[in-house]
């Protein structure tokens, strides 16, 4: 069985920052490309940020210059660095990663139980 576990999130002023971490455990053998998205009440869920196993990376237009996606493979971990917080960034942020398991050598998708980020005015 594989897990994510989001933490990081909280209550911040606009214009502060955060730093979200998921950690992935259980049978991997392998992780391929992880990424964060977002639920905003009301609102379909939408991609933030991803990077590949090599650290190329994609970002959404509205997060573009404000937040940095970064990965450490040793401790099959992701980051999300959010500086210049606005008060729409307020959402459910949840973690996900294309992952082989170890038992099955098969690849599949995993989330997160997310983390909620709030930005007040």
């Amino acid at each position: 069985q594989v897990q994510l576990v989001e933490s990081g999130g909280g209550l911040v002023q606009a214009g502060g920052s955060l730093r979200l971490s998921c950690v992935a455990s259980g049978s991997i053998f392998s992780i391929n490309a992880m990424g964060w998205y977002r639920q905003a009440l009301g609102k379909q869920r939408e991609l933030v940020a991803s990077i590949t196993s090599r650290g190329s990376t994609n970002y959404a237009d509205f997060v573009k210059g404000r937040f940095t996606i970064s990965r450490d493979n040793a401790k099959n971990t992701v980051y999300l660095q959010m500086n210049s917080l606005k008060p729409e960034d307020t959402a459910v942020y949840y973690c996900n990663a294309g992952v082989v398991r170890s038992t099955t050598s098969k690849y599949f998708e995993v989330w997160g139980q997310g983390t909620l980020v709030t930005v007040s005015s």
